[in-house]
């Protein structure tokens, strides 16, 4: 007997008693057992009816047109095969080829010295004739294209960084990647394909990586294998080279376009919308401490660049970074940068002793290229002290993750501090984030504008100001989207107000 008073089993049941507690009935679906696999079922059948006025076509069944459309382009990209790198033909093969039978001649007929100090158009003169004699000895004969060509493969190899001038001297190329002597990838318009150059073979690139570094005072050898640097017009270099990479050196380098990018830029672009950008210009202007957070190759510097054009020309700004790569666009601007240890492992100078330095500079704003560690510690001091307007960049992929991550790297340090108190400092000191993000059909969106409010308990409260919804994409995969407002009261209204702002900031909020 069970504790209900019937017995176990199927047999102690009568007809039409209930059924025992935890035994399932199978599901109606109000189709007769006898041929129910040809027979279309209901949606979802008797125990649970549509909604009124709900469509139930939009959810793809097995064999409807959306889910075989995706089920061939997976069976594409499964059975596709891909080109390792790039294969020279043809014109530009034949002056490849030349090239490497001239310049050992050519070097023996040039002083180093005295061509370094000539203008490469200066350094073309000279060596017209020169390379027409090498030529003739070699019994070459070349039409005028081709001696052209050779002339600026040649200056490019002697005093550029080689086939990569001309990767570097495309403004539609934004990311150069190289993997290797045989492989070279690019971004152009957000989307990656591969380059059409290669490097003779391991020196070759090797020596170009260190003509890169050395420029800024820097190394890369065995006992540095990695190395941060930067170009002349401000494009940011990456360098890594064996052991540590497995296929030979490998360069990254995140190029910035000539002309600076504005905020109204940015909009034309479809990056934001127009309220959000002139809450931004208004949170510039306004010296509201900002913090962005993104993903790589997301925006972030280009962002900081942009929101640095509203800050007063009256104002001292320092701006602290390992490669200096932020371009602002004033006049009393000071760039500070972080130094390596030497040989010895000594004189080693981090982001957080600039920070500390930066305090006695008389600095109005501070900002920080993108922090890594402990010298969050050290900024949020900073916006804390009088230095309001002060910005930074980290990588997250949320407003919220990101003060976390503002969290958790004031807590790698050696700051003995409790983590409410760490909390409560992150939300007295940050008044916005603005999270960008680049979506997957290459575009780079500002996806949210969050207020930091204050503190509930031991929970940051922060309060969204704007948001880019996610609603369709094009048939050649163009993202569409919308910039949406909350229409909620900005909190930082008070800090516009005391600039004459605050009409403005509502109204863009609202």
């Amino acid at each position: 007997m069970s504790a209900f008073g019937r017995r176990n089993g199927a047999g102690g049941m009568g007809q039409g008693a209930r059924p025992q507690f935890g035994v399932a009935r199978p599901m109606k679906s109000g189709v007769p057992e006898v041929g129910r696999q040809n027979v279309p079922q209901p949606n979802g059948g008797d125990q649970f009816p549509s909604l009124p006025g709900e469509d139930m076509s939009v959810f793809p069944s097995e064999g409807a047109p959306g889910a075989q459309d995706a089920m061939t382009r997976l069976a594409d990209r499964a059975n596709a095969i891909h080109e390792k790198g790039y294969q020279a033909e043809g014109f530009e093969a034949s002056v490849h080829k030349i090239k490497e039978q001239v310049l050992p001649r050519l070097l023996e007929r040039v002083d180093p010295e005295a061509a370094a100090t000539l203008s490469k158009d200066e350094l073309s003169e000279e060596f017209r004739p020169i390379i027409l004699e090498v030529l003739a000895e070699l019994k070459v004969t070349l039409n005028r294209r081709e001696q052209f060509a050779l002339e600026k493969v040649l200056i490019d190899e002697l005093l550029g960084f080689g086939p990569l001038e001309e990767l570097l001297n495309d403004p539609d190329i934004s990311d150069i990647m190289v993997n290797g002597p045989e492989q070279t990838y690019i971004e152009k318009k957000g989307k990656l394909q591969i380059a059409p150059i290669r490097f003779r073979d391991e020196n070759h690139l090797l020596q170009i990586a260190q003509r890169i570094v050395n420029q800024v005072g820097r190394r890369v050898d065995q006992t540095t294998p990695l190395a941060d640097a930067r170009l002349k017009d401000g494009s940011r270099v990456n360098v890594i080279i064996p052991p540590l990479s497995l296929r030979g050196t490998a360069i990254s380098i995140r190029k910035f376009s000539e002309k600076p990018i504005t905020l109204d830029m940015l909009r034309d672009f479809g990056s934001m919308s127009d309220k959000m950008a002139t809450a931004l210009k208004i949170a510039g202007a306004c010296r509201f401490n900002v913090v962005i957070s993104g993903g790589t190759g997301s925006g972030k510097t280009t962002m900081l660049n942009a929101l640095s054009k509203m800050i007063d020309p009256g104002e001292r700004v320092l701006t602290i970074e390992d490669a200096a790569e932020l371009r602002l666009q004033q006049p009393h601007w000071l760039p500070l940068e972080t130094r390596p240890p030497n040989l010895e492992g000594q004189g080693a100078i981090s982001i957080g002793d600039l920070v500390k330095n930066a305090l006695r500079m008389r600095p109005d704003r501070i900002i920080l290229g993108e922090i890594r560690g402990a010298e969050c510690f050290d900024l949020l001091a900073a916006m804390n002290t009088g230095h309001d307007g002060s910005m930074c960049t980290l990588h997250a992929n949320s407003p919220r993750e990101c003060l976390g991550r503002m969290e958790n790297m004031i807590l790698m340090g050696d700051i003995k501090i409790p983590k409410e108190a760490i909390s409560r400092q992150i939300a007295e000191s940050v008044d916005l984030i603005v999270q960008v993000k680049r979506l997957r059909d290459g575009s780079r969106r500002t996806t949210n504008v969050t207020e930091v409010i204050g503190m509930e308990g031991d929970v940051i409260v922060t309060q969204e100001l704007f948001k880019f919804e996610y609603l369709d994409e094009t048939e050649d995969g163009k993202i569409i989207g919308e910039f949406r407002s909350s229409g909620l009261r900005p909190y930082t209204l008070e800090k516009a107000r005391q600039f004459g702002f605050d009409q403005a900031f509502l109204e863009a909020c609202l």
